[in-house]
């Protein structure tokens, strides 16, 4: 690939590891094209800590252009990062099945309190804050699933549709440049390679692909 196409740094979510990216890198690859994870502390770790050691690790990959996606968490590691370092490196992010506007299924969940410290530090501190109303000053695509299969099912009261853990109306965020809905579970999103077109489409071309509705409408899309 070309030195102007740039890498990709991947964000895993909660409870996880970079690794969990091994196939769509491996996808990638296979295009010729360059991909990166960032690891951090999902669980003890603070959410600026998290955003701090993202802008750490983009800065050991300059001077190449970068784009960014972000699954669950680690969307709002992103964003959070884009707003206290503004990178001059990043040049569009793609954030999946990230609750940016919200959690209901884990304000329940820190409502128990046997359950509560398994949602770490850097997701409670998110809700907490107000949920920005504008584009970061990157282009930012949102990605969310509708197949409600996961643990969420768990949590009574879970608003439809939803991908198992995070509801639909959950990422739709003001700040967002396009916004799709793919047929998948929360962790389908590691895998699904409908998942990844659409992000590449976004990093690429500034807008997701919206079958039968025009590049830049939003819309839903078979996973």
């Amino acid at each position: 690939m070309s030195d102007n196409v740039p890498d990709i740094v991947f964000v895993h979510g909660l409870w996880m590891h970079g690794r969990v990216f091994a196939l769509h890198r491996h996808r990638l690859r296979r295009m010729g094209r360059i991909s990166h994870t960032y690891s951090y502390r999902s669980l003890r770790g603070a959410l600026d800590e998290a955003a701090d050691g993202l802008a750490a690790r983009l800065e050991a990959l300059a001077p190449r252009p970068l784009h960014l996606v972000g699954h669950s968490l680690g969307g709002l590691v992103v964003l959070n990062m884009l707003a206290r370092h503004r990178p001059a490196a990043v040049q569009r992010a793609v954030l999946l099945g990230s609750p940016i506007c919200g959690s209901g299924s884990a304000r329940v969940i820190l409502g128990l309190p046997l359950l509560r410290h398994a949602l770490g530090r850097a997701l409670p501190q998110w809700l907490a804050r107000p949920v920005p109303t504008a584009e970061p000053g990157y282009p930012v695509g949102v990605i969310a699933g509708d197949r409600p299969l996961g643990l969420g099912r768990l949590v009574p009261g879970m608003e439809k549709p939803n991908d198992g853990m995070v509801s639909v109306s959950e990422t739709r965020w003001a700040g967002a440049r396009d916004h799709i809905v793919l047929s998948v579970t929360h962790m389908q999103m590691l895998w699904s390679a409908a998942c990844l077109r659409q992000a590449l489409h976004f990093l690429d071309h500034g807008c997701f692909e919206h079958p039968g509705l025009g590049l830049a409408a939003p819309g839903k899309a078979g996973g």
